[in-house]
């Protein structure tokens, strides 16, 4: 394979890897968001479902950080991957 298959492979990877993380951490916060659910006055209710999403999303984003850094640490980049956005020179 080419850098640039490997570059689309490695966003695909990578895109999949976030929702994956994203929709565990949804689902283990909604685990205690339903057994507490009949002991949390209305308001609370109403206000903890968006609560539980955006914790979701900002532990996905913490977990992706942890794995690229990982991933990072072990992979020569440069090596095996093409650049996303390239200058182009201008010409004089």
């Amino acid at each position: 394979m080419n850098k640039k298959v490997n570059t689309i492979l490695f966003i695909l990877g990578a895109t999949v890897f976030n929702i994956l993380v994203t929709v565990l951490a949804f689902f283990l916060l909604l685990i205690p968001y339903v057994n507490f659910m009949s002991l949390m006055p209305e308001g609370g209710k109403i206000w903890s479902f968006p609560i539980i999403i955006i914790a979701a999303m900002v532990i996905a984003f913490i977990a992706y950080r942890y794995a690229l850094r990982f991933l990072l640490k072990k992979i020569d980049m440069e090596k095996y991957f093409d650049p996303l956005f390239v200058r182009k020179h201008r010409k004089d």
